[in-house]
């Protein structure tokens, strides 16, 4: 029965998802396979890499820089996240993607970007964390409106999320059967639809799967949130939230508070540490 570890995006509430698999990593637990959207993708690779605490470190650190994440940026380049710091500079000169241990560690990678032209979220196994990896992260991390489309093995992508937002259904077609699924959202929270939706869907007009996608993002995700809870309640899957409402922005600038959302996660991994042994340890029990 293969294991699999998988994380929903949310951008910095993603900071909470670090905080569970530090614990999980200084702790030695491993998986057969991992799946990523956005947030969950960018972060979560560095489980693979065995980086413990560097997306926490990065984020405090570069959290205030234009280059990181601004209006600036988003003006001069078409991306929030600025598309060459974040995923050249920083990877490979300012806190180092360690390339060769995510090549090394035989657990499977997947991310999910949602391709423009018909709005299907597409899955890339990552394979030894260079240029073609680090684009399919950036395009499963690309918001709408605020990010350029982008181009990767003939397909223009943008935020996973957008088709998948957690990628278990994806996971167990490929065999993962028995997984660990972290979540950024308490329990029973279920999503609304967006009062900025008419004007989202005249940005993204160009996109008409994409505009189709946003419109009925809130019920894909909430029928997700119920299948999820299905499988919690049945065992078929071991379930990390938070214990309430993160209440975090989405391109936060106060490092306490990524901090405090990170704590948050290692608090849950923590407190599950047991249970997430029992999980993978004894599948099916």
């Amino acid at each position: 029965m293969k294991t699999a570890l998988i994380m929903e995006g949310g951008a910095m509430r993603g900071l909470f998802t670090c905080g569970v698999i530090d614990v999980m990593m200084k702790n030695g637990i491993t998986f057969d396979g991992a799946a990523g959207i956005s947030a969950g993708a960018v972060f979560g690779c560095n489980y693979k890499s065995r980086q413990i605490g560097r997306p926490l470190r990065y984020n405090k650190n570069y959290c205030s820089d234009p280059r990181y994440c601004s209006i600036r940026s988003l003006m001069t380049t078409g991306d929030l996240y600025g598309a060459d710091f974040c995923y050249r500079e920083l990877p490979e000169v300012l806190d180092v993607f360690d390339r060769e241990a995510f090549a090394e560690n035989p657990m499977e990678f997947y991310v999910g970007a949602t391709e423009v032209r018909t709005g299907k979220c597409l899955y890339h196994k990552c394979a030894d964390g260079g240029a073609s990896d680090m684009l399919w992260m950036r395009a499963s991390a690309s918001m709408p409106i605020v990010s350029r489309p982008v181009l990767a093995d003939g397909f223009l992508l943008l935020d996973g999320g957008i088709a998948d937002p957690v990628p278990y259904a994806f996971m167990e077609s490929q065999g993962y059967s028995h997984n660990v699924i972290i979540l950024t959202q308490p329990k029973g929270y279920r999503k609304k639809p967006s009062s900025a939706l008419p004007l989202m869907r005249l940005l993204v007009r160009r996109y008409p799967k994409i505009a189709e996608d946003l419109t009925i993002r809130h019920d894909v995700y909430n029928r997700q949130m119920e299948e999820i809870d299905r499988r919690e309640a049945s065992g078929e899957a071991l379930v990390i939230r938070p214990p309430m409402s993160l209440n975090i922005g989405r391109t936060e600038k106060d490092p306490a508070e990524l901090q405090r959302v990170y704590d948050i996660g290692a608090q849950a991994g923590e407190a599950m540490l047991p249970e997430i042994r029992r999980f993978i340890e004894c599948p099916g029990s």
